[in-house]
């Protein structure tokens, strides 16, 4: 059995605005588990670029599957990525899938760039994915486990797209309330903790106190 699922995403900006972005999205706060990008092959004609990109991320492998694989590509995924600009038309047309782990499980996403239809400044992504495993006797459980990850990155891939598509219009990236708070909370913990060291370091140098006596 494959895991199917499909997704619409919109984007406040111009299809030009998102192709721009699209070859810029790497690196981001949000894609730290994207690790390298190659091109392997790139064919422009009048009204069309092909490409095929790989891309190098990390992998989180259950530890009773990491024996499957060679210690050096254990916890790194290789992925290939085709893509199409039809300028034309003004649709971008990528496919990805992985080409490591397929023992494992089988990743294929297909998404489609293309004019909001119903507002012509914005960009809509249609994203579709498969998610297969033949693994036997926990394949279901895989392609689950698989399917929570993949809605997880699309997450991670729609901030990472605004955040570009903010700092190429010169503007500040917004932080979500959650980062935010985080950062704040980091930061108030690494002043108590000097705080703490001063205090230390204080008393230190004051030296054990003498006991007054009274008669």
């Amino acid at each position: 059995m494959v895991k199917y699922y499909l997704c619409l995403n919109d984007l406040k900006n111009s299809w030009d605005q998102v192709l721009a972005a699209f070859w810029q999205r790497y690196p981001n706060p949000y894609s730290k588990h994207v690790l390298t990008e190659d091109v392997i092959h790139r064919e422009v004609t009048l009204d069309r670029v092909i490409s095929r990109r790989l891309l190098t991320k990390t992998s989180i492998v259950p530890r009773w599957a990491e024996r499957l694989f060679p210690t050096n590509v254990a916890h790194s995924a290789f992925v290939l990525e085709d893509s199409v600009v039809d300028l034309k038309h003004k649709t971008l047309t990528t496919f990805t899938w992985n080409i490591n782990h397929s023992r494992l499980m089988v990743v294929q996403e297909c998404c489609i760039y293309r004019l909001h239809p119903e507002n012509l400044n914005w960009t809509q992504i249609k994203r579709e994915a498969w998610i297969s495993s033949n693994f036997y006797g926990v394949s279901r459980a895989i392609q689950e486990c698989g399917l929570a990850s993949f809605k997880n990155s699309i997450t991670k891939t729609m901030k990472g797209f605004e955040y570009i598509l903010a700092r190429m219009h010169g503007e500040t990236p917004m932080k979500t309330l959650r980062e935010t708070a985080k950062e704040v909370t980091e930061k108030a913990k690494e002043t108590a903790l000097a705080a703490t060291e001063k205090a230390k370091n204080l008393a230190s140098k004051a030296g054990p106190q003498k006991k007054t006596q009274y008669v």
